[in-house]
């Protein structure tokens, strides 16, 4: 039997070890173009899931949507004639989209306006809301003449001994409001301001914590003065 050199066994095992390493690179790098094909197929469903923008609200449609569903009770145009309900016309589109958004999500409670807003998509409310910012609020009048002057008082000075802050500072002077942040409220029906007011107080209304806080410091003869002044304001 011839004999195998050494130097020969030495290489052999050598070989062993160095076999595995490079045999397996061709597995690797046919792995590698299989997961860079993979990664593509990901992209539709991140395009698939992006939200749909909303388009520039129609005041058409807003008009449409707002005489199929809210006209009975806020009036032509927003001009409420109904005491117990809010006078919508020219108030703040921000406010009003805020408003309905909180009625269907539950945040603001009231089972009449739960049940309207609920099947109103977004872009209907964006619609209503530029509607009804449109339209021409009626005035209203003050009618408690006992009570205007105590209401002109607290509206446009506070008090500050019960730390009240004044109306006019969120709400303006003439009842204008600021867009984007405060509702306006000239000409609103004394009996909705003052069910609000006294909703805030209770705790029966918490979409505002600010106004929660304030009305806290009302009692019920303040709550109808500053709601009879607001009626009148211009």
């Amino acid at each position: 039997m011839t004999k195998t050199p050494a130097s020969l066994l030495l290489a052999a095992v050598l070989a062993a070890f160095v076999l595995p390493t490079w045999a397996q690179q061709p597995a690797a790098s046919a792995a590698a173009p299989a997961a860079s094909a993979a990664a593509p197929a990901a992209a539709p469903k991140a395009e698939g899931a992006a939200p749909v923008a909303l388009v520039k609200p129609d005041l058409a449609a807003g008009e449409a949507k707002f005489g199929a569903v809210c006209v009975a009770c806020h009036g032509q145009g927003g001009n409420s004639g109904i005491p117990a309900n809010p006078k919508l016309a020219q108030q703040h589109a921000d406010y009003i989209v805020k408003q309905l958004q909180e009625f269907k999500a539950g945040k603001r409670q009231n089972a009449i306006m739960q049940g309207m807003a609920a099947p109103l998509s977004e872009q209907d409310m964006r619609n209503i809301a530029a509607y009804l910012a449109t339209q021409k609020e009626k005035p209203g009048f003050a009618k408690d003449k006992d009570l205007v002057l105590l209401g002109e008082k607290i509206y446009r000075g506070g008090n500050q001994a019960r730390q009240l802050p004044a109306c006019a500072g969120c709400h303006s002077p003439d009842g204008a409001g600021i867009p984007s942040q405060y509702p306006r409220l000239s000409g609103q029906h004394a009996d909705y301001t003052a069910a609000q007011l006294t909703a805030f107080r209770s705790g029966a209304r918490t979409n505002s914590p600010q106004m929660a806080a304030i009305a806290a410091k009302l009692n019920d003869r303040e709550i109808r003065a500053v709601a009879d002044y607001i009626a009148g304001l211009r």
